[in-house]
């Protein structure tokens, strides 16, 4: 197999295709698509989303400082797309789009009704970098669908969400489990007590 260079660009593939809600006012609110978006620290919690200053939600996140991350799934792939190829400015895509704006628990942004999990977000620093803003952001609340909810274990369990994931233009449905953290390990762990037993 050969390896062949490319010129440098974003390639990190895939990320969540995720709505964000933004503004303070039903007359303001407004969603936008965002792939650029992923965690930079646990502990305090934090992210960021990456929009492009030219977009009519960059001027209402640098108003308002916050704004909220709409995780999506396949049913909602036709609206998510929607959303990102539209303006705000055009549009009430709240209203076009079907989708219900409801309280949010901290921020005063919305959030988006349908969406299975939405994280609550306050800005602490913009980045200017380019062609990109960079918002980056304390966690400051998560709602989440009780549906995906263990009503034992109280464990969040998104696997049958129907997740959806953006890679190099096209949306994808999350798929088949293949492990999880840790499980390499475990791996280990068993063959070598089945060894000592064997």
């Amino acid at each position: 197999m050969a390896k062949v260079n490319w010129k440098p660009g974003n390639m990190i593939y895939p990320l969540p295709a995720a709505l964000i809600s933004c503004g303070s006012t039903p007359d303001e609110y407004n969603l936008i698509t965002v792939s650029w978006i992923g965690t930079i620290c646990s502990d305090p919690p934090m992210c960021y989303i990456s929009v492009r200053p030219n977009r009519h939600s960059s001027a209402i996140l640098k108003r308002r400082g916050e704004f909220v991350i709409n995780l999506t799934t396949s049913a909602m792939a036709e609206v998510t797309d929607w959303c990102g190829v539209k303006s705000g400015r055009d549009f009430d895509k709240f209203k076009e789009c079907g989708l219900t704006p409801l309280p949010a628990t901290v921020v005063k942004c919305p959030i988006v009704g349908e969406s299975p999990l939405s994280i609550e977000c306050q800005v602490v620093e913009v980045k200017e970098l380019g062609t990109h803003d960079m918002f980056i952001a304390n966690v400051v609340n998560i709602v989440a669908d009780d549906t995906y909810i263990h009503p034992e274990t109280g464990a969040m369990s998104l696997e049958s969400a129907g997740l959806m994931a953006y890679s190099h233009g096209n949306y994808y449905e999350l798929g088949n489990k293949i492990g999880k953290f840790g499980w390499s390990v475990m791996k280990e762990k068993t063959k070598k007590r089945l060894k000592s037993d064997g």
